[in-house]
């Protein structure tokens, strides 16, 4: 008998077994990973997603800068989509001033923690963004 936990233990041989298919697992990392998700032209953003299908409604930068508030208020966890949707914001035509506005609001609700590693995250797309 074992003191392992079986979740544990599954868990331990599905990762065994994922290391003997790629001896690189290990070096693995996620981030960036969203980088292969292409950034769409603005006018589609519009179309899909703003005004397109509804002419009275917000547009697809306003409708961008909610998103990108309310993945602040959940902590700033989701971090690929935070720089996705930073990268569809720039190409939305939204300022820094804007997208940092959005951000910053979003510190009364979630806490500066929050407020901070979404604004990290922001700056990392904006600089890579102004370097290109």
């Amino acid at each position: 008998m074992t003191d392992q936990n079986p979740f544990e233990a599954m868990m331990k041989m599905g990762q065994d077994w994922a290391k003997s298919m790629n001896v690189d697992a290990d070096t693995f990392t996620p981030k960036g990973f969203e980088a292969l998700w292409p950034t769409m032209p603005k006018e589609t953003m519009e179309m899909f997603f703003g005004k397109g299908l509804n002419a009275g409604g917000l547009d697809a930068k306003t409708r961008l800068l909610l998103t990108l508030a309310g993945l602040t208020v959940l902590g700033a966890q989701a971090e690929a989509q935070i720089r996705l949707t930073v990268r569809h914001l720039v190409e939305a035509e939204a300022t820094k001033q804007e997208i940092a506005e959005a951000i910053a609001q979003m510190g009364m609700f979630a806490g500066v923690p929050a407020m901070t590693k979404a604004m990290e995250l922001a700056n990392e797309v904006l600089e890579k963004d102004e370097s290109a």
